[in-house]
Formats: structure tokens, sequence, C-alpha cells
């Protein structure tokens, strides 16, 4: 894998702009979460693209899987945290409607790579 490969991946870009949505929404947030829930946002946003590129810079594809499942629970921490965001009122829902949609994108395009890069995994029929 060629050293910055990772920044072609369509994942790592809409991961990319996942973490610049979340930026924008949390800075809505009141001044006494500086430090609390919109800090773990913000923290789980950035770790997803970090762990797609750390992955792919690895040089054994069972690394690369392993960061993939970690950039997938960290994007789960994330939804978890937006809903969150929401019930206890820091953030109005429709300023989540964007990282919630790139959110979801960036699930599914994980998990669509994950599985092209198991070897046990059939080839999708269709």
């Amino acid at each position: 894998m060629e050293a910055y490969g990772y920044r072609k991946l369509k994942v790592w870009d809409k991961a990319m702009d996942l973490v610049a949505a979340v930026y924008v929404a949390t800075d809505l947030m009141p001044d006494t979460e500086r430090y609390g829930l919109k800090s773990q946002m913000q923290r789980c946003a950035v770790s997803v693209p970090s762990n797609i590129a750390e992955g792919y810079a690895r040089n054994e594809l069972g690394d690369y899987l392993r960061f993939l499942s970690y950039a997938r629970g960290s994007l789960a921490e994330l939804e978890t945290q937006l809903e969150l965001a929401v019930r206890v009122k820091r953030l109005d829902r429709r300023h989540l409607i964007e990282p919630w949609g790139l959110a979801q994108e960036t699930g599914k395009m994980l998990t669509a790579l994950v599985l092209s890069l198991r070897p046990d995994t059939p080839p999708a029929s269709g």
C-alpha cells in the first residue's frame, strides 16, 4: 500500500466531511459543554478518519481490518452522542441532519470496505 493512499479512499474523504460537519454543529453548543459532550463528540468524529488512515498505513490486512473496526466503533459512539445531544437539549435535531446523514453514509462505506477486504466474504450477487 502506498504511503498516503488512504487520502484516495472515498470512505476516508466522507469521514473527513463528517468531522467538519460535527465541528460546525458542536460550535452551536453552549460553552458549558466545552469539556463535556462537545469535546467527546469531536474526538469521536476525528477518530473515524484517523483509524481509517492508520489502518491503511499498516502492512498487514488483519491490522487494517482491526483499525476499520475501531473506526466503526467510533462512528457508533458518535451516533449515540448525536442522539444524546438532542435528548439533553444541547442541540436541536435540525442542526444534526448533515452530521447524521454523513455518519450513515460513512458507516455503509466502512461496512462495504470491510466486506470487500475479508478473504472469506463471498462476492455480492447482483
